[in-house]
């Protein structure tokens, strides 16, 4: 007598069908010493029932005035626990791996981000992979996962768009470097580098619009200013005149 599926939330209310003969006059579907409810008989090989709550593994049996059946295992998981996300935050076209990690994630079916659901591959009870699906619009969505114990949320995924260079002030300074720059443009708030014809040089992100920066060394003449955050980066073509002192 097979029951499918043959795991379920140890809250109960896991719908299941199992499959068998004489079955047409089920009167009771019993989880280990607890009645399911909602017993319906679909046809004299089929019944379906909902289980109740339950911990570890029970025998589900069925009644019928002719007697009762023979004992199916049914195993009740918990609901999955999730710990960390690998990487909070990503493009939002979304296509980038992140691992989850948590306790209970060995029958996860779905990860779902802000309403829009994806399906993982699971790597152990503790971990399992995804593909970030494509978000509706930059910021932060909740995360959260379902197993066959239920579903547990608790997490956040920000979404990002790519950065734009607007205005840098000012558009020159000494190749010794040490200029205090502003760079104004849109979605600075995730930034991850600014460079000086590849030339890192340290920055603070001052607000979604704003960054302020310290150029590096650099050689005379035009430079490109390249900001980049986990979406993309833009790309400001001279954006910088790096100009030689005078010499005697």
């Amino acid at each position: 007598m097979p029951i499918s599926p043959t795991q379920g939330s140890t809250g109960g209310g896991t719908l299941v069908t199992i499959t068998g003969t004489n079955l047409s006059n089920t009167n009771a579907v019993i989880f280990g010493n607890k009645p399911a409810t909602n017993v319906t008989n679909v046809s004299p090989t089929q019944v379906t029932a909902v289980a109740p709550s339950g911990t570890g593994t029970v025998g589900v049996t069925v009644s019928t005035p002719g007697g009762t059946s023979n004992p199916v295992p049914f195993f009740y998981v918990g609901a999955p626990f999730k710990s960390s996300l690998g990487t909070s935050s990503g493009p939002l076209a979304g296509g980038n791996a992140i691992t989850i990690t948590g306790t209970g994630l060995s029958t996860a079916t779905s990860v779902d981000f802000g309403g829009v659901t994806a399906t993982p591959t699971v790597n152990s009870d503790s971990s399992l992979s995804v593909t970030v699906p494509a978000g509706a619009a930059a910021g932060p969505v909740s995360v959260s996962v379902t197993t066959a114990g239920g579903t547990n949320n608790g997490l956040s995924y920000t979404y990002v768009d790519n950065p734009t260079i607007g205005t840098i002030s000012p558009t020159s300074g000494p190749t010794s470097g040490g200029t205090a720059v502003t760079i104004t443009g849109t979605n600075l708030d995730s930034t991850d580098s600014v460079t000086f014809d590849g030339v890192a040089a340290p920055f603070s992100v001052i607000n979604a619009t704003t960054l302020s920066v310290v150029t590096p060394p650099g050689t005379a003449g035009a430079a490109d200013v390249v900001v980049t955050n986990p979406s993309g980066s833009d790309t400001a073509v001279g954006g910088f005149s790096y100009v030689a002192g005078p010499g005697i």
